[in-house]
């Protein structure tokens, strides 16, 4: 994502007041204001020589014209000269203005990618705090066959229901926020590296953070863990308020994670691993929340920690041409709220989203007051789009509804979402919206999770046709597939999972199982 630079006098040079030319008032002019963006070289050198030549053609321009305004003003100011009015301060800034306006598309934008990130084809040298891996730009993605799929590729191949075909119609996307912050600093290949967040928080105030590996394949992961919720005092009880960040990483060489198995189609990429300490399924905007029987005040700041990552996480990979938005459990509902903002981030990208076990279920699985709750604790409304109208649970919407948005919004992305039919940690946790958020047990019926399973499929994801995967593991009570070895040892209808998981990346998966 191009960003034009601080509007700052001649990128950090006086202001031309300083040498009698123009008042101090002038850098916020539009001739000031453009120059920086148009004449200053915004990236590295590299193999664009076209860029490289407009470059110093502006600079070239830019000098002249500012040694012939000197020069005019001057002559214009002698005694004696007959047009004095050329001497009035406004007409030479009118002047300026115009002339250096004529000039910016000379200069053109900066890279995208260009400054020597991790994603970067820049070959010129670099600062060694700032180097990074310069062989990961492959704009395909490789199946499981072997095959190199084009990008636009999207026909289902691994399917047991019907999916239909992607639509071709165009992804409209609002203006991206702007994500300026410091990239993360480079280390080498295949390397967990903490990376600590003085303005992000745990549940209970403690800093928070991510964990890095740099990879040298064509993408990037962004997976949110899990760990339950806190929403009373025994889900607080069984959910992480803090986050140790002296321990290793000791998810590597587990599922997704694997780096040596080529199996894994992500093996090789680079990997952002966002730590589960906010008890508010990544997606909390809360803070000094009091929770009867917990301890102290809850801080609730799972989405607004993820601004402050992404504001790194962007400028270090902001040229990477596959994206995957990934996590398990909490982390899946992590996923999917955050989807649209890393959509929107990486908008050139392929962005594929993986729910593992996060299902998004209609409200009479997931039941509204439940969704209400999370909504008055964490913020959760905060964090759903707002164009998602039949999102919110306070105007009778739900979750369910933000599935069916995503597929509408990016219909040339790839979505999926990874469940058994009968998960009995999702089940024990949506069991708190039975009876009207009064239970009598814990725990939602086996066969109505598995119909809400098939109503999200059949009823709130099944159009635009295509965008949508599901693998559904039946018969079964387990719990994520990303983590661990179900992630390589998961058949359903003759389709292993990882194969599938292959096939969502190149748009080829569609639905399997029950």
């Amino acid at each position: 994502m191009t960003r034009a630079r601080p509007a700052t006098c001649l990128l950090g040079h006086p202001p031309l007041a300083a040498a009698g030319a123009l008042p101090t008032s002038a850098c916020a002019s539009s001739f000031l204001l453009r120059t920086p963006r148009a004449c200053a070289p915004t990236h590295a050198p590299g193999p664009d020589v076209r860029l490289a030549t407009r470059g110093s053609l502006c600079y070239l321009v830019f000098w002249l014209e500012l040694f012939r305004r000197l020069c005019l003003q001057r002559w214009a100011l002698a005694p004696g000269h007959p047009n004095t009015d050329m001497a009035n301060p406004s007409r030479i800034l009118l002047t300026s203005s115009l002339t250096m306006w004529m000039l910016a598309p000379a200069c053109g934008d900066s890279v995208a990618g260009s400054e020597g990130s991790p994603m970067s084809t820049s070959t010129g040298d670099t600062d060694p705090e700032d180097t990074s891996p310069d062989d990961t730009t492959t704009g395909t993605t490789t199946g499981t066959t072997g095959e190199t799929t084009d990008p636009g590729a999207s026909e289902p191949t691994t399917t047991d229901s019907t999916t239909g075909d992607t639509t071709s119609g165009e992804d409209v996307q609002p203006e991206p926020e702007v994500w300026d912050g410091e990239k993360l600093p480079w280390d080498d290949y295949g390397r967990w590296n903490w990376i600590p967040f003085p303005d992000s928080q745990c549940r209970d105030g403690s800093r928070a953070g991510i964990w890095l590996r740099y990879g040298k394949g064509p993408g990037l992961v962004i997976f949110f863990e899990g760990g339950g919720a806190c929403f009373n005092a025994l889900t607080c009880a069984n959910n992480a308020a803090n986050y140790e960040d002296t321990w290793w990483f000791n998810w590597d060489g587990d599922g997704i994670f694997d780096d040596t198995w080529t199996d894994n189609p992500v093996h090789d990429w680079n990997f952002v691993h966002v730590p589960y300490c906010t008890g508010d399924v990544h997606a909390g905007s809360r803070t000094d929340v009091e929770i009867p029987g917990v301890d102290g005040l809850q801080q609730f700041v799972g989405y607004r920690n993820m601004t402050a990552f992404l504001d790194r996480i962007v400028p270090t990979f902001k040229a990477a041409p596959n994206v995957l938005v990934t996590g398990a459990s909490a982390g899946g509902f992590g996923a999917g709220i955050h989807y649209d903002r890393i959509a929107r981030a990486f908008p050139d990208a392929r962005v594929t989203l993986l729910d593992d076990s996060g299902p998004p279920l209609p409200n009479n699985v997931l039941a509204s007051c439940l969704q209400q709750q999370w909504s008055d604790l964490w913020g959760l409304e905060d964090a759903l789009p707002e164009g998602c109208d039949d999102c919110f649970p306070s105007a009778g919407g739900g979750l369910a509804n933000l599935a069916r948005y995503l597929g509408e919004k990016h219909p040339k992305q790839h979505l999926g979402l990874v469940s058994s039919t009968q998960d009995l940690t999702i089940r024990f946790f949506f069991g708190y919206g039975e009876d009207e958020c009064m239970p009598k047990t814990i725990n939602v019926p086996a066969g109505d999770f598995e119909a809400g399973l098939v109503d999200l499929r059949d009823n709130y994801v099944n159009k635009p046709a295509g965008v949508w995967s599901t693998y559904f593991v039946g018969d079964s009570g387990d719990h994520v597939w990303t983590t661990d070895t179900r992630f390589s040892s998961t058949w359903v209808h003759g389709v292993r999972f990882v194969d599938w998981f292959s096939d969502l990346l190149v748009g080829k998966a569609g639905h399997v199982g029950p």
